[in-house]
């Protein structure tokens, strides 16, 4: 059984760092993507970051880059996003999640497997 576990969210102040983490079980972790997206009250679903299996190569959205940062440790089955900078607007319930190809890897609709959720709260 698959399994994501996200942690790291919590409460902070426009311009503060949060590091997201993500657990995966059950999966051979370096034949996946991995990907992390939001979701703030009333809105869709949205991408943030993916890495590919080796995590030599990172795709963000247009408002994370520069700020967000995405990385997989596979021998411990964990990928990361360290978020710096952080705006109220990236408030969110933050999402880690898993598919085996790079294709519409911005796409939810793509990942087969995702965690609960963690949310990220930043105050102005």
């Amino acid at each position: 059984q698959v399994q994501l576990v996200e942690s790291g969210g919590g409460l902070v102040q426009a311009g503060d760092s949060l590091r997201l983490s993500c657990a995966a079980s059950g999966l051979i972790f370096s034949n996946y993507y991995m990907g992390w997206f939001r979701q703030a009250p009333g809105k869709e679903r949205e991408f943030v970051a993916a890495v590919n299996w080796s995590g030599s190569r990172t795709y963000y959205a247009d408002l994370v880059k520069g700020r967000f940062t995405i990385s997989r440790e596979n021998a411990k089955t964990m990928v990361y996003l360290q978020m710096n900078s952080l705006k109220p607007e990236d408030t969110a319930v933050y999402y880690c999640a898993a598919k085996r190809s790079i294709n519409n890897y911005d796409s939810p609709s793509a990942y087969g497997y995702w965690g609960q959720g963690t949310q990220v709260t930043v105050s102005s």
